[in-house]
This record gives C-alpha cells, structure tokens and sequence, in this order.
C-alpha cells in the first residue's frame, strides 16, 4: 500500500475518473463563488477607486460613506453578478486544472518539469473558464464602477447590455480579461503547488503522515502566499479591465481604448488600489485552498500538492 493510500484510505471516487474531475469541479464553484461574494465590498472600493482615485480617501472613508448613504446593501453591492460569475469560473477553473494537470503530466508529458505542467494546465483552465465568467464581469464592474450605478441587479444590467450593445457588448473586456485572469491564475496554482511541496520539505516529513486537518493548514499558508504573489502580478490588468468596461466608447476597438485609458492614466494609474487588492486575493486565494481542499478530504480524496 502506497503512503498515499494510507492519508486517504479507500477513497469514494476512484482518482482521475469522471466523477473525481466533477468533484473537483464542485469543489471549485464551492472554494469560489462564496468567498468572491464575501469580499464584494473591497472589490466595490478597489474598483471605484482603480476608476477615479479622487472619490475616497480611503477604503474606511470609502466604506463609511457607502454605508451611510445606501446601508449594507450599498457596500455589498454587485454581489449577485460577483457569485454567479465566480461559481462558474471557479468550477471550470478547478476542474480543468484538475483535467490538464493530469492530462498534460501523466499521460503527455509525463517527464516533463512539475512547475511547466502546473502553469500549462492552469493557463488552460483559466482560458476556458473566463468564456464563462466574462459576462457576469461586465456587468458587475458596470454596476459598481458607475453613478449613479448602470444597473441595481444582475438581471438589469444583464438587459441593459444587451439592448444597448448586442450579446457582444458581455465579451468586450474579454480579451483583457485574459490578460488579468490567465498569469494571475498561472501564479496561483504554480505558485501555490511550489509553495506546499516548500512546506513539506521544510517540515521534514512526508505530506502522507499529516493528517487531513493538518494538511489542509498548510494548503491555507500556502493558499495565502500563492494570493500574495498573483494579486501584483495581474494588478496592472485588473486595472485595465475595470477601466475597459467602465471607459470605452462605443465601436472604438479594445486596443485604441487601451491605449488611450493609459494615455490617461499613465504607469503609476496601473497600480492603484494595490494594497487593498493584495489583502483582498491574499484571503481570497487561502480560503479558496483551504474550502477546495477540505472540500477533497471530506470525499475521502488526497489534498493539492506535496505528492
């Protein structure tokens, strides 16, 4: 019997067979679309102030403002496109990347280097769950970036869009989208695999002979670090997209827009609203970790890296 087998005695899904991927995917949409919503009003102020700097002063002041004006609805505003958005990107996400990893590490390149196969197949999870995930995008960062505010539902703005530019005007902020989504996704899952495998190293014994509480501590701190990492790295584009979909003209192509929003805001406008992003995907990514993780070990299933 394999240490593998003995952390995760007879599991209930056979590994790397349909219903594991399903489950993985479930996994995703739980760790995902919950812990988006929760963190709805630091991205409402990270995004209104990516957009115009000058209307707080700060995220407090910002909150406090918010709250008394429109209570707590006001701060949590634009959560249904955030969790209908972030379900389905985040199952696609994670089950894809459960698919490819194993796909591109075990059956197409099986001697290729760990960290070349995590990146490959993160890129192409992510690619394929922003399609999904776009849409409800626009209409969130429309919704929270405008005011009075585009649209007070998901279901309005959804409309809105459409009337006004066409199913077309939901997958306009698609290409920046993956220029935001694809590294930092990249940065997210190789970091994170490198991060745990560290951890155990750093421990000094086998993954195999921690159990799952314990396991799933270490996917937290290393979900934490991997959030660090890719919340700088896709700043600039995060930037970029708030921006897209709040500022581009109608029939003006996503390069011309580009160019001029950073006409307009020159390098240092790329890195606005920095430092509350990074507090907002450092908890965001190790709880995402942690949820997908217990996820895996509550179906008998072996947590994410450190094999």
């Amino acid at each position: 019997m394999s240490s593998l087998e003995k952390a995760f005695p007879k599991p209930g899904i056979e590994l790397y067979s349909g219903k594991y991927f399903a489950a993985c995917g479930l996994g995703g949409i739980i760790a995902c679309g919950p812990t988006h919503t929760a963190v709805t009003p630091l991205d409402l102020v990270k995004c209104r102030r990516q957009v115009d700097p000058k209307l707080y002063s700060s995220n407090l002041q910002a909150w406090s403002k918010i709250y008394r004006g429109e209570g707590i609805r006001g701060v949590f505003f634009g959560w249904s496109p955030t969790l209908v958005g972030y379900c389905l990107q985040g199952g696609g996400k994670y089950g894809f990347y459960e698919i490819f990893k194993y796909e591109y590490g075990e059956k197409l390149f099986p001697n290729a280097n760990k960290t070349s196969i995590f990146l490959a197949a993160s890129a192409s999870a992510e690619f394929l769950a922003d399609i999904a995930l776009c849409p409800f995008e626009a209409v969130k960062v429309r919704m929270q970036t405008t005011l009075p505010p585009f649209a007070n539902s998901l279901r309005e703005g959804m409309s809105k869009v459409i009337a006004q530019e066409g199913y077309a005007g939901l997958y306009k902020g698609l290409y920046p989208l993956w220029g935001r989504q694809i590294p930092y996704t990249m940065c997210k899952f190789a970091t994170f695999e490198t991060t745990v495998d560290k951890i155990y190293q750093y421990l000094g014994k086998p993954k195999s002979s921690y159990n799952g509480l314990q396991q799933t501590g270490v996917s937290f701190l290393g979900g934490y670090i991997a959030g660090i990492a890719c919340a700088v790295i896709s700043h600039p584009a995060d930037v970029m997209v708030s921006k897209l979909n709040s500022e581009r003209k109608a029939g003006e192509s996503a390069g011309k827009a580009m160019s001029r929003i950073y006409g307009n805001i020159g390098f240092t406008g790329l890195w606005n609203g920095l430092p509350v992003r990074i507090m907002m995907i450092g908890t965001l990514t190790a709880f995402q970790w942690l949820i997908y993780d217990s996820f895996k070990v509550a179906l008998g299933l072996p947590t994410t890296g450190g094999h």
